[in-house]
């Protein structure tokens, strides 16, 4: 996860702001986003079928990433030195949050190859439980990358740094060489693995639907895998923000604050919002059910009175 956090003093406007900004953003997407895990829940049919516990499982990590980036970005200017115990949980989340969102996204495009490659076997592979399963694998694998980062932390650093309050910033808190290259090689090694599953399994689904006859069924998967691929590179846009960064401030270095909440703005809290929604709108039984269950509730407090 990418941060913005800077030791430039930004204005008292430009702070409240930038801060109004975020937090209303954060609050919208969240919103949205509890919307659609209200749909979910308060229908049966779609916490039996793994493409829908998939999708879920994606909107509740992006609620939470948003929630804990939100949380640091303010945090960033009310209080920039926090407990060291706490600002390790928050850093947890954020880092182990933001690798399962890729990670998620491939087992969604596996689902739907095997859903259009291999239908006769879809409901035996695809179950409930083992969609479950696999989610607690992503939750497993997604917060190795941070357990990694405090183990090396706790070994080059004296037990007294524990107690002490830090700058709640991956780059301050994890210095070394050693945490570089742990960010360099795992960010290769998770970004490749998902390239590679979404890229087989999007052509695998291309020759399917050449194949069939009848190709509406496979054509819709196709599309999703599709939108999986768009949604991944929406992901992948925090990875570009040090990039973004560095071009951008060379170019105006005197904008520095502003170019930093831009990057972040543009590449960490805007594709939480499109990621969701590009896959959800799409699902026109997703998007019934929605407007079903809030209508009512609508019609029901309306006329209570």
């Amino acid at each position: 996860m990418n941060s913005t956090f800077d030791l430039v003093v930004d204005s008292y406007e430009e702070a409240v702001v930038k801060n109004i900004v975020i937090v209303l953003l954060g609050v919208i997407i969240n919103s949205i986003n509890g919307m659609l895990v209200v749909t979910f829940l308060a229908n049966p049919i779609f916490s039996k079928d793994s493409r829908y516990i998939l999708y879920i499982h994606l909107v509740i990590n992006d609620m939470i990433m948003i929630f804990v980036s939100v949380t640091l970005y303010v945090m960033s200017y009310v209080s920039r030195l926090l407990n060291f115990p706490f600002c390790c949980i928050l850093l947890i989340l954020a880092t182990t949050t933001f690798m399962i969102s890729p990670l998620n996204l491939a087992g969604m495009a596996v689902e739907r190859f095997i859903a259009v490659c291999k239908p006769l076997h879809h409901y035996q592979i695809c179950t409930p439980q083992r969609t479950y399963i696999f989610i607690f694998c992503l939750w497993c694998t997604g917060v190795i990358p941070s357990l990694a980062d405090f183990s090396i932390l706790l070994s080059t650093q004296p037990t007294s740094f524990q107690r002490t309050v830090v700058y709640c910033y991956p780059p301050i808190v994890f210095p070394t060489k050693l945490h570089k290259d742990r960010l360099t090689y795992s960010q290769i090694i998770y970004m490749s693995l998902v390239w590679l599953i979404v890229i087989y399994t999007y052509c695998n689904v291309m020759l399917t639907a050449k194949k069939a006859s009848s190709g509406n069924s496979a054509n819709k998967a196709r599309n999703t895998i599709l939108l999986h691929g768009v949604q991944l590179l929406l992901c992948m846009l925090s990875y570009f923000t040090p990039v973004l960064d560095f071009i951008l401030i060379s170019l105006f270095p005197v904008h520095r604050s502003k170019i930093n909440f831009l990057t972040y703005l543009l590449t960490n809290i805007m594709p939480r919002l499109l990621s969701p929604l590009i896959y959800g709108v799409r699902d026109q039984k997703f998007v019934k059910k929605m407007k079903e269950h809030f209508i009512c509730k609508f019609c029901f407090l309306k006329i209570a009175p």
